[in-house]
């Protein structure tokens, strides 16, 4: 029998007509894997599986499908009426046009960069990034009966034995060596401890370029990418350029990414290439901004978790998702760039951290090298708040780590209005007889993001609105003022909190923050905190111990600290104990860019960190449900 194939249109933006695509597709096949597979992104954070609202598409030509159990439960009955689908609930079966919702109208995302200050403040580190060069003059062969090669000449004046070099250093040798008779520059590469028999040649080039060595600190974080260009003589921070991790299209959180390249190559292949090509585009930016030449970047640190760090090689984090959760590798790496395709170089080093577990990896080494929580008497907290986050717990004594997954909701994903931190979300809010908003560039307001949830429900949890097990107490409502009085309400079956009317603000539409919202919070709030719990559990330390919780990472800095308090999202310290360590992951990248001796260094922490499985500990589903709920007044 044949299978005609169906007409299906997407318009990623109405704005911009010019990108629509025009798909020929089997009819059964979900938009958003007929989507995917022409190359038109549409973001799936829960990896399609009907958990979230953010693939959701709308039916602009053609008779929209009768709605899933997904569609109702996750866009409500009024977005469904509309012509609103999820798209990866949604058969192709007749041809239709359908519009990517919400257009592509997040801008000006807020991420934490990197900080040239917080480097700056960290001078104790020796500079020493194993980078050399030197500029020699090379007596070349004269004569037939002189039986030498140019390299041996090369590797005489630079004082190095017979030892190998690559190809790509070799193709480039003769020119270098005859185009100029002042000399050639050589660069050489020697990691710590190895001494001069680890010293490798990694570039030759004509003339006098001494005083060029630039390397890159990378932070490949599940939801953004962080690249930073920094002059490895002096330290200076030259450039940074962040932007969202691309493989987010393919799934908001860890599991969702490793179930989407599950034993499948070509999928994987996909992972791998977008975060290459967004690693290529982030190099041409900074030297762009720099007028630093690609050529003259010799050395890469890049820290990730445990998946990003596999995905970047390109292997199958498969194993990674499945019991007992197992990387394939732990210790440090360190490759050319030629093997990731990285536009440099070919023979520049490109050195990953070491990783601790399957969801404890080098970007929490970065976090302790940076913070130096391995180092002091005291007993430090270190809370990496993201997606894929990480609590370390510890002093120079012992020290503890755990992954404690807070999942994208403080992205915005599965919350009913939610976006992430960009141009137009709510980013402060405060409570009293009404709610006030404020907005990221004080533009009209479009969604509400992760500090702005946190802000919002502190302040509902103060006035009385939520209770402390997280109900959106609308039968008490009548004791309230009379502003926020207006704002509870019940709609159907569900409790909702009207954020903002539309027109407030410039708002085109209403903005409500529903009990499925709260929940969801609260989920992610008790993965941060029960990981905080267990911690001291397991090391036996009382909250009064603790003399210092540290808050990193890119939601970490932008959350009010009260706030984070009254939710409980962090244990009852005093507030002048709690302070923002800035994207310390970045910043330990940065260190051991410019120190040998602290990327070695990084070896011995990660050995040293005891991972506790939280899954796995008796203990763990009371303090994990006992963490979800709020503290009360």
């Amino acid at each position: 029998m044949r299978v005609v194939a169906v007409a299906l249109t997407v318009l990623p933006d109405l704005d911009d007509l010019s990108i629509r695509r025009d798909l020929s597709v089997t009819p059964g096949t979900t938009i958003l894997r007929a989507a995917h597979g022409a190359g038109v992104d549409i973001v799936a954070t829960c990896g399609g599986r009907g958990r979230c609202t953010s693939c959701r598409v709308k039916f602009l030509m053609g008779t929209p499908p009768p709605p899933t159990i997904m569609d109702e439960v996750q866009l409500g009955d009024e977005l469904v009426r509309d012509g609103y689908r999820l798209s990866c609930q949604c058969p192709v079966v007749e041809a239709a046009t359908v519009q990517v919702s919400p257009p592509l109208e997040e801008r000006s995302f807020q991420i934490l960069g990197a900080s040239g200050a917080g480097l700056a403040a960290l001078g104790r580190v020796p500079i020493d990034s194993g980078i050399e060069k030197q500029v020699v003059k090379v007596s070349l062969p004269r004569d037939e009966h002189h039986q030498t090669s140019d390299l041996e000449q090369l590797l005489a004046a630079v004082g190095l034995g017979p030892g190998d070099v690559s190809p790509a250093v070799l193709s480039g040798l003769p020119a270098a060596l005859r185009d100029d008779p002042e000399g050639v520059t050589v660069t050489t590469f020697t990691p710590h401890g190895a001494g001069a028999l680890g010293r490798r040649i990694i570039a030759v080039e004509r003339g006098d370029t001494a005083g060029m060595k630039f390397g890159l600190a990378i932070d490949i974080g599940t939801t953004s990418v962080v690249t930073t260009l920094i002059e490895l003589d002096s330290g200076e921070q030259l450039a940074s350029v962040s932007s969202l991790n691309p493989q987010s299209v393919f799934g908001g959180d860890l599991m969702s990414r490793i179930a989407f390249a599950q034993f499948n190559p070509a999928n994987l292949r996909k992972l791998h290439t977008r975060i290459i090509g967004l690693l290529n585009r982030h190099l041409e930016t900074v030297c762009r901004e720099s007028g630093v030449l690609a050529k003259w970047i010799y050395k890469v640190v890049v820290v990730g978790n445990t998946c990003m760090h596999h995905l970047l090689l390109g292997i199958d984090p498969s194993f990674v998702g499945l019991a007992p959760y197992a990387p394939v590798m732990r210790h440090g790496l360190t490759v050319p760039a030629r093997d990731l395709l990285l536009k440099l170089p070919p023979e520049a080093r490109v050195c990953l951290l070491p990783l601790v577990a399957g969801f404890v990896g080098a970007d929490a080494v970065a976090v302790a090298l940076a913070t130096r929580i391995g180092d002091t008497p005291e007993i430090r907290i270190a809370v990496d708040i993201g997606t894929n986050g990480e609590v370390l717990l510890g002093s120079r004594e012992r020290l503890w780590a755990c992954s404690a997954p807070a999942g994208p909701a403080f992205e915005g994903a599965q919350i009913r209005h939610g976006m992430r931190g960009a141009l137009g979300a709510i980013d402060r809010v405060t409570v009293d007889d009404d709610i006030h908003v404020h907005t990221i560039g004080d533009t009209p307001p479009l969604g509400i993001c992760g500090s702005g949830l946190v802000d919002l429900i502190a302040g509902l949890l103060e006035a009385g609105v939520v209770d402390p097990s997280g109900l959106i107490d609308v039968d008490g409502r009548d004791r309230l003022p009379a502003g926020l009085r207006d704002r509870v309400l019940m709609r159907g079956e569900e409790r909702q909190v009207v954020v903002v009317r539309a027109g407030e603000g410039g708002a085109t539409r209403e903005i409500v923050l529903t009990q499925d919202d709260v929940r969801q919070v609260q989920l992610a709030k008790g993965a941060i905190a029960s990981g905080v719990v267990m911690l001291q559990h397991v090391a036996g330390i009382a909250t009064d111990a603790v003399t210092e919780l540290m808050l990193a990472g890119g939601f970490g800095n932008y959350i009010s600290i009260p706030s984070a308090l009254r939710i409980g999202l962090i244990p009852p310290l005093p507030p002048a104990r709690v302070r923002y360590v800035g994207n310390a992951a970045s910043l330990g990248a940065q260190l051991c860019l410019l120190s040998e001796r602290a990327r070695a260094d990084a070896e011995r922490v990660a050995a040293r960190i005891e991972h506790i499985s939280l899954a796995s500990h008796p203990d763990f589903e009371q303090i994990f449900v006992d963490a979800m709920n709020f503290p009360s007044p």
